[in-house]
């Protein structure tokens, strides 16, 4: 059977985008297809340490699929080496947030500077993050941090986004080990107001450092937040799902190519139901992976 060739895309980096009150530039790079008009857009929040170089798999992946793809770099990345002794470490979580506000406040400039102003949807926005970023994505959602003696901190939340995906994300702070309480005590989500629609990825062998419980942490933002919810948990999926971040990358424990394009899938398929672009996209994918996963079980035996 011949090999179908991938719609070509485009990257343009870096595009600069306004901010007040920031150490270092706030960038970010843009993917895109090279054809299409009215396209969605993803905003798209790394895990720890990484930036927009990162993830190229998935943002290569939505970019062939139809979305305009924006990938800031948030000061945690490892390239500005701000560690936990660096005072700025303890409002990162905040900084991150902001960045993410700032590249919504800015989409119209960020699209003007990529040349793709006439080829975007604006309307037609969703939030997605791995990891840190995915509790970056669910402030925005709806989700609040909780203080020491469990009130919800701050609403960072928007009404104009429609939807969101959060892979990999971290879980109520009850179950904090000292260290993560120590260094990282804004791990501490409550999702029961994060009523915007999302997407909730976990692997199901994923087993946190920063968590005494196990993969069943990663399901709280689907279980404790209102509906409309869905849920995909990756078969022996662990924290990165396969090389999300990139391939062959040092922190990757489960590598495989095609849980890789199991979970960017999964994204597209979700974000072009849940923003209107296609109503029939979500219920294609599933019966699509359900059918795949009967065959690969067949492979095996």
């Amino acid at each position: 059977m011949p090999v179908l060739a991938q719609p070509q895309t485009i990257a343009i980096k870096p595009i600069t985008v306004p901010t007040d009150g920031r150490d270092v530039e706030l960038q970010v790079k843009v993917t895109a297809p090279v054809q299409g008009a009215g396209l969605p857009v993803i905003v798209f929040s790394h895990g720890n340490a990484w930036s927009m170089d990162g993830y190229e798999p998935l943002a290569d992946r939505w970019a062939a699929a139809g979305f305009v793809v924006v990938q800031p770099t948030h000061l945690d990345s490892r390239r500005f080496g701000i560690g936990f002794d660096d005072p700025r470490f303890g409002t990162i979580w905040r900084v991150r947030i902001a960045d993410l506000h700032g590249v919504l406040d800015h989409l119209g400039h960020v699209m003007e500077q990529a040349g793709l102003t006439a080829r975007v949807d604006p309307s037609r926005v969703g939030l997605v993050g791995h990891s840190w970023g995915a509790q970056t994505v669910g402030a925005l959602l709806g989700a609040r941090v909780l203080d020491d003696a469990g009130d919800p901190g701050e609403d960072f939340s928007r009404e104009d986004i429609k939807a969101g995906v959060l892979i990999a994300a971290t879980g109520t702070g009850d179950s904090l080990t000292p260290f993560a309480s120590e260094h990282l005590p804004f791990m501490r989500p409550d999702y029961r107001t994060m009523r915007t629609p999302a997407l909730v990825i976990a692997g199901e062998k994923d087993r946190s450092t920063m968590s005494t419980r196990g993969p069943d942490w990663f399901l709280d933002a689907y279980h404790l937040s209102p509906a409309p919810k869905r849920l995909m948990a990756v078969p022996d999926g662990e924290h990165t799902l396969g090389g999300i971040a990139g391939e062959a990358v040092a922190e990757t424990t489960d590598t495989d190519p095609a849980r890789v394009t199991l979970v960017a899938d999964a994204v597209s398929a979700y974000l072009f139901d849940a923003l209107d672009v296609d109503t029939h996209a979500w219920s294609a994918f599933r019966v699509a992976a359900e059918t795949e996963r009967r065959a690969s079980l067949r492979r095996k035996d």
